[in-house]
C-alpha cells in the first residue's frame, strides 16, 4: 500500500465510523482495521504537531523572543537556530 496520509487514514476510519452506526454494523475484521487506523492517524498526528511545535517561535508583546528553552535547544541541535 502506499503511504497513507492523515487525510486518506480519516476518509476510511470515518467510512467505518458510518457503517458501525447502521444495523448491519463492523465485522470483527473491520474492528480491528479501524483501530489500526486510528492508532496509525495518531501516530501521524502526534508526529505532525510535534514538528509544528519545534518549528514555533513565540514572542511577547513587545517584540521579544520568549520561546521556550526546551524549544529552543531542540531547534538548536536540528540546525534551526544559532543563538
Amino acid at each position: 500500500m502506499a503511504e497513507e496520509t492523515m487525510d486518506t487514514l480519516l476518509v476510511r476510519i470515518n467510512e467505518l465510523a458510518h457503517k458501525a452506526k447502521t444495523d448491519a454494523g463492523l465485522t470483527a475484521e473491520e474492528t480491528a482495521e479501524r483501530a489500526t487506523l486510528r492508532q496509525k492517524y495518531l501516530k501521524l498526528f502526534r508526529a505532525s504537531f510535534k514538528s509544528q511545535v519545534e518549528m514555533m517561535q513565540v514572542y511577547d508583546k513587545n517584540g521579544k523572543e520568549v520561546t521556550p528553552e526546551k524549544v529552543r535547544n531542540i531547534q538548536r541541535k536540528k540546525g534551526l537556530r544559532d543563538n
